[in-house]
């Protein structure tokens, strides 16, 4: 069977670690240490074109996250099957969220082509999908995180579970989701994440539930009662996650940017435009939908307006 590989948001991390460190003391300090230094990857670059200066956590500017959850075991490289941008306002105390469908047709940055947006991370690793989800939001990204499969699993299950609430009922890989508020263990959570064929809304209805798992992991690593598994929780981060945040970073972000994961609003695409080009099927987003979002991020990251359009692509590029 085909495993679609899901994300975790590195917002886990941020309130985790504390939650730990205030509970455990130096040990743990020291263990969460090792453990994002293990998780740590760097890209070549001091900061974003999009930024004039680099962003200062310090002075709580408002910050931009890239989740992706890739569709690799770790043994290789693989296509992202998720692309969530995050951006964070402390001084608003709110977190906005928006998945960027995975067949969306876009230029691929630093390659010279257009494809889907999620081929990305094949061509080029992160620092490729970063320029091009950069390109195609128009906003900068400051810090990025991958995820694998068993790591999804295996962070929800160091978690105890999470609770959600389903709008519909549905089968999905041997487990049936009944309406309404249900609690997922790591399998059942990757399933319910990874459901599309029995929902009306394709992609748009996956990234909802995907969201939804993000929010809720968010939710029940803040709980006192994730304290005592934090030996469960760093070992699933330390062998499944990879980014380019520091330890220092997360501590930064974990006394700063706590509060805005109290007020999370979602951004979609409509999925409207989907269509063949040379014989493969893409997402062809409009572009006064792609503006709005554009321009909902930018204000949000404290930005000016985005007043241009993503250039459009001859038919000829190649697929």
């Amino acid at each position: 069977m085909t495993k679609k590989k899901v994300f975790i948001t590195i917002g886990l991390s941020f309130f985790t670690v504390m939650l730990a460190i205030g509970a455990y003391g130096f040990y743990i300090y020291k263990n969460v240490e090792d453990t994002v230094r293990t998780m740590h990857v760097t890209i070549e670059r001091e900061k974003s074109e999009k930024r004039e200066i680099v962003v200062d956590i310090s002075q709580k500017d408002p910050l931009s996250f890239l989740l992706m959850g890739v569709d690799t075991d770790g043994t290789e490289r693989g296509r992202t099957d998720t692309l969530m941008v995050i951006t964070v306002n402390p001084n608003e105390e709110s977190m906005k969220m928006v998945s960027i469908p995975r067949d969306t047709y876009t230029e691929i940055v630093g390659r010279g082509t257009h494809d889907k947006i999620n081929h990305a991370y094949a061509f080029g690793g992160p620092d490729m999908a970063i320029r091009t989800v950069e390109n195609y939001l128009n906003i900068p990204i400051d810090y990025f995180a991958t995820v694998n499969m068993a790591g999804f699993k295996d962070i929800v299950d160091a978690l105890g579970g999470v609770t959600v609430n389903n709008d519909f009922a549905f089968r999905q890989s041997g487990h049936r989701f009944e309406e309404g508020e249900i609690f997922l263990n790591g399998d059942q959570a990757l399933a319910y994440a990874r459901m599309r064929k029995s929902d009306s809304r394709g992609d748009l209805g996956r990234n909802d539930r995907q969201r939804q798992i993000v929010s809720a992991i968010i939710e029940e690593g803040a709980q006192v009662s994730s304290v005592t598994r934090t030996g469960e929780i760093l070992s699933s981060l330390e062998n499944n996650i990879t980014t380019n945040l520091e330890f220092s970073d997360i501590m930064q972000i974990t006394q700063n940017y706590h509060t805005a994961r109290k007020n999370a609003t979602t951004l979609e695409f409509s999925g409207r435009g989907g269509g063949r080009q040379n014989g493969i099927w893409y997402l062809f987003v409009p572009e006064e939908e792609r503006l709005d979002v554009s321009n909902q991020l930018r204000a949000h990251l404290g930005l000016d307006a985005d007043s241009t359009s993503v250039a459009k692509a001859d038919d000829n590029d190649d697929e």
